[in-house]
């Protein structure tokens, strides 16, 4: 696997950064884009074994770090739904200018939803995976616990995500409750793949169920059995990145040259 640290601007000028991951000696033979969830990074190890999984499969991968998160510029308290959707045009435009048009979009969490949202304005995107997200971007309030009649109140509040503060604005709120996923899902034309863990305690598995039936065939449905929300067991990631891949050759790539990975011999 081959590796490059590279930079991109977001819709304001600001840069967010990113690694794109590709096969040690062949050519790709597609782009994907991953979004990460809400206050994680492209770092977190579940991303890393999920990217390497199919760079092993000679689909490139770019990860990046939303506006404000991570290594990347800009005010994490100005971070919006619409925003993060935003920074996935960006990074799907970077990729067309400087490599190819990806043509897979994966998102974890929040992040699978801001993919599916995103896929409309990404003209190159033919399948769209989601891994433990929420139909209605608005679930993300539950995360927020009391706090949310501080951000009513004050407008913001320090919220304790993933054992770090963040600043929530109320700006965040309003455009989570802002969303319509029906009619988003309900033009979308891209294959979706769910995965979705049964006991996920952060994310209930009925959001699955509700992906599942708004977007049209082509569309699959997988659960993880034992798997939590941040896929922490570094053997689920990698179960998924393989999944992913196989399912992509399958839908997506189906030529002569993806099928040798996935050829039954006797």
């Amino acid at each position: 696997m081959k590796k490059e640290k590279i930079t991109f601007p977001n819709a304001k000028g600001e840069l967010l950064s990113a690694r794109l991951e590709l096969p040690e000696d062949e050519e790709p033979l597609v782009y994907a884009l991953f979004a990460h969830c809400f206050a994680c990074s492209k770092n977190m190890d579940a991303v890393v074994h999920i990217s390497r999984a199919l760079t092993g499969k000679r689909i490139a991968m770019l990860r990046f770090d939303f506006t404000g998160h991570g290594e990347s510029e800009g005010d994490f308290s100005a971070t919006t739904f619409s925003s993060q959707v935003s920074d996935l045009v960006s990074a799907a435009r970077f990729l067309e200018q400087n490599y190819q048009a990806p043509r897979i979009l994966i998102g974890h969490s929040l992040g699978g939803t801001a993919a599916l949202a995103a896929a409309l304005e990404i003209p190159s995107t033919k399948a769209v995976v989601t891994i433990a997200a929420p139909f209605h971007p608005n679930q993300l309030r539950e995360l927020f616990g009391d706090s949310i009649s501080q951000i009513s109140q004050n407008g913001h509040a320090n919220v304790c995500l993933h054992n770090r503060d963040f600043t929530i604005r109320q700006s965040l709120l309003d455009d989570l409750d802002a969303q319509r996923p029906v009619e988003t899902l309900k033009n979308l034309s891209a294959a979706v793949l769910v995965i979705h863990a049964p006991h996920d305690e952060v994310v209930g598995i009925d959001n699955a169920g509700q992906i599942f039936r708004a977007v049209h065939h082509p569309k699959s449905l997988i659960f993880l059995d034992q798997s939590d929300h941040l896929l922490t067991d570094d053997k689920d990631a990698r179960y998924i990145g393989e999944l992913i891949a196989a399912w992509a050759g399958r839908h997506i790539v189906r030529n002569s040259q993806f099928d040798e990975y996935y050829r039954v011999t006797d």
